[in-house]
């Protein structure tokens, strides 16, 4: 495996995110700068430079011409990819820990935190993609949705953007529904279809598979979860001994690559080993860890995985991002031997 390290970030990542066709890396951190990279050599191509705190978010539409930040300064901002000029900024109350496009990138969701006496909520906004008056854009949410009980964590929109899928601090995970049928706004037991209790700690990630019929959790109770996005039913669990930040499913192949580590503030000097800071690989369907990938000293924040699956990237506390390019022989070997292989088309 090809590692590639990248250093553009002098605090601990936030998060990293692919572009659609995996030629293009973004990272944001702690640090307020957000970067951009070549994903196959690590080159960096620019900054995007405005925010003036901690970036929590970032995500790119699928035609890699917008790009959306969310961040401690209590804005979220909406970017030209290729200028770098910031086209809209949307201000609130408290700050901004969640952003994402639905699938055609015409509406963002993002998440504001509880704090000050604001509730915790997540707001929809329509996007206005003219080129001409990208700098006009509306500056009040078509949805909101306020959490009377535990706050959201991260979110996504589900396959056909109808839905919406929450992680929470308790460790719930809710489906919202997200259609002309249901109130524009209201608290969230107004708007919730259902939501079971996943976990027992923070939900740290949410991710969707590739066909975007299940996603794979990470929870600070230690455990990683493949839950089916329409019944919310627990299908696979993934557990280890450490707390976990991010996990990500592998588009090809039968594998889940999780990763976090101990705590950072309970961080010493001892080794990284110890620490348990690896990136580790589990069996999707077996629930067996059958590898691990050492690295970074300090625990993982966050993971992405490229839209091939022929790499990996991993953001850290220690402030790198590391992309792992798969060896030929990922693809090929079979740990289980062939009868136990899943065909491809089942994947």
């Amino acid at each position: 495996m090809r590692p590639i390290v990248l250093s553009g970030h002098t605090r601990p990542l936030n998060q990293i995110k692919f572009n659609r066709e995996g030629d293009l890396l973004f990272s944001v951190a702690k640090d307020n700068v957000v970067n951009v990279w070549f994903s196959h050599n690590g080159e960096r191509l620019g900054t995007y430079n405005g925010h003036n705190g901690a970036v929590w978010s970032v995500d790119i539409d699928m035609s890699s011409t917008l790009l959306v930040t969310g961040s401690a300064d209590n804005e979220m901002r909406i970017w030209d990819v290729r200028t770098g000029q910031c086209l809209y900024s949307w201000e609130f109350a408290t700050a901004v820990k969640c952003v994402a496009f639905n699938r055609n990138g015409t509406e963002i969701l993002c998440i504001t935190e509880e704090r000050m006496g604001h509730r915790g909520a997540l707001r929809v906004f329509r996007i206005n993609r003219d080129p001409a008056s990208w700098t006009q854009q509306e500056k009040e949410a078509i949805r909101t949705v306020t959490f009377s009980g535990s706050k959201a964590s991260v979110a996504t929109f589900d396959a056909l953007d109808r839905h919406i899928l929450t992680g929470h601090e308790n460790g719930k995970i809710a489906l919202y529904a997200h259609d002309s049928e249901y109130p524009e706004s209201g608290v969230d037991a107004e708007l919730e279809l259902q939501h079971t209790m996943a976990h027992s700690d923070l939900v740290t990630d949410l991710q969707l598979g590739w066909d975007k019929t299940y996603l794979i959790t990470s929870s600070k109770d230690k455990l990683s979860k493949l839950i089916d996005t329409n019944t919310l039913d627990v299908m696979k669990t993934y557990p280890t001994d450490t707390p976990l930040n991010s996990a990500i499913a592998h588009p090809t192949r039968p594998y889940v690559i999780v990763g976090g580590g101990q705590e950072a503030m309970s961080v010493t000097t001892t080794s990284s080993r110890q620490g348990k800071f690896e990136s580790r690989f589990w069996h999707k369907v077996f629930e067996e860890e059958t590898a691990r990938l050492p690295g970074h000293f300090g625990p993982i924040n966050t993971l992405a995985i490229h839209p091939t699956g022929n790499a990996y990237a991993s953001g850290g506390e220690d402030g790198y991002v590391r992309v792992n390019w798969f060896d030929p022989t990922f693809f090929t070997s079979k740990p289980y031997g062939g009868e136990f292989e899943i065909p491809d088309e089942d994947q």
